[in-house]
């Protein structure tokens, strides 16, 4: 029992992958009105922007910790490539044991696919890459597979900016630098139970995904800081929360904004289906 938690702890953890601070001035409220509206306009350019590079670490409870580094897109769904590597926690110490200290991932809109090692490779019939359909993901045990779904079709940098407009929780921080870039520094705590529409310019489509997502991950609070230059583009966030598997602390760093990205699914004959290694390894929830 242990073991299959722990698998799907791991699993969770990988979805969530798909994410050294700057110095902060001292707090002040600079108004609610002109920092929602300054989201805004940071949620309308990173939409036009279409795409990005992005650098991240992630830590979840006892489970993983990790960065990665790679090229997202999200005109029509999301595509793009991470490589990604496991740095601490249960998760990384199961991937070393696999021979997998780390991985390239791709990003289709119809799913998104993992690469393990040749070693890893060798024990699960000769294929390299691992197949998660965000549909499959949508169907698994105990409402981890919609949590999945969402993260995976989520990992775009205007997301978090999405968040702090449906919480209405936000103030203006100060002026600050991140890797040289002068920038605005916002933060804001999401409540779950207080994510509302009014004045945050969400659908109710859009924010009963932002609760589902949170909900799923066992999360009441989460603080967000955000880091948008004069371009009104993101630069940096930080989200920090309490989930039902530990604390989780994601940081991420975005440029070259508008950066051509390409992704295509690896060849079928070296790819296997998610569902049915998780199936071939007794995961529960796997269908």
């Amino acid at each position: 029992m242990r073991s299959t938690t722990v698998r799907r702890v791991g699993f969770a953890a990988l979805a969530l992958a798909l994410t050294t601070p700057a110095a902060c001035g001292d707090a002040r409220d600079d108004g609610q009105d002109r920092s929602l509206a300054a989201l805004r306009s940071a949620e309308r350019s990173t939409d036009r922007a279409e795409s990005v590079r992005v650098r991240s670490t992630l830590s979840y409870g006892k489970a993983l910790s990790l960065s990665s580094d790679g090229a997202l897109r999200w005109d029509d769904g999301v595509t793009g490539h991470l490589t990604i590597r496991y740095t601490g926690g249960t998760l990384a110490a199961a991937m070393r044991k696999a021979g997998t200290p780390s991985l390239s991932a791709r990003y289709l809109p119809d799913a998104y696919y993992a690469r393990m090692s040749d070693t890893f490779a060798q024990r699960s019939g000769g294929r390299h890459w691992i197949r998660y359909a965000y549909a499959d993901l949508a169907r698994g045990g105990e409402g981890l597979g919609v949590y999945l779904k969402d993260q995976m079709r989520n990992t775009t940098p205007n997301q978090s900016v999405k968040m702090l407009l449906a919480s209405g929780d936000v103030r203006r921080v100060g002026a600050e630098r991140v890797q040289g870039t002068a920038a605005t520094h916002y933060r804001g705590r999401v409540r779950v139970a207080d994510l509302a529409g009014r004045d945050s310019g969400l659908s109710a489509g859009e924010l009963a995904g932002l609760k589902r997502q949170l909900d799923q991950a066992g999360v009441s609070t989460e603080t967000v800081d955000l880091w948008i230059d004069h371009r009104n583009l993101l630069v940096k966030k930080v989200e920090q929360a309490d989930t039902a598997q530990g604390s989780l602390v994601s940081t991420a760093y975005y440029r070259d904004y508008g950066v051509r990205v390409v992704a295509e699914a690896p060849p079928a004959s070296d790819t296997q289906d998610f569902t049915r290694l998780a199936r071939s390894k007794g995961v529960t929830g796997a269908r």
